[in-house]
């Protein structure tokens, strides 16, 4: 049986996900990767008490909230295709 409550599975975890997250760049998983690191930090500190369903609220919480701010960090991609919904010589 996994013991869920060992800080150590999840930092091997966060190391994994940030090891597909340079196969796979997207800032999705690094985003997961930091922070499965942070509840790993929380359970390896004794800060964090709750069982894991709790643990799993909290890491997919963070999860989303790292991505947006490293999405955010990125900035737009000017190299991407724009799209024109409008034509300079339509008259309107």
């Amino acid at each position: 049986m996994i013991d869920w409550t060992n800080g150590w599975l999840w930092i091997i975890a966060a190391l994994l996900l940030a090891l597909i997250e340079m196969i796979l760049p997207g800032y999705v998983f690094l985003g997961m990767a930091a922070a499965v690191a942070v509840m790993g930090a929380l359970l390896l500190s004794g800060l964090w008490t709750a069982g894991l369903p709790a643990a799993l609220v909290l890491t997919a919480v963070l999860s989303g909230l790292i991505w947006l701010a490293l999405s955010r960090m990125r900035g737009v991609d000017r190299s991407a295709t724009r799209i024109w919904h409008r034509d300079i010589n339509d008259n309107e």
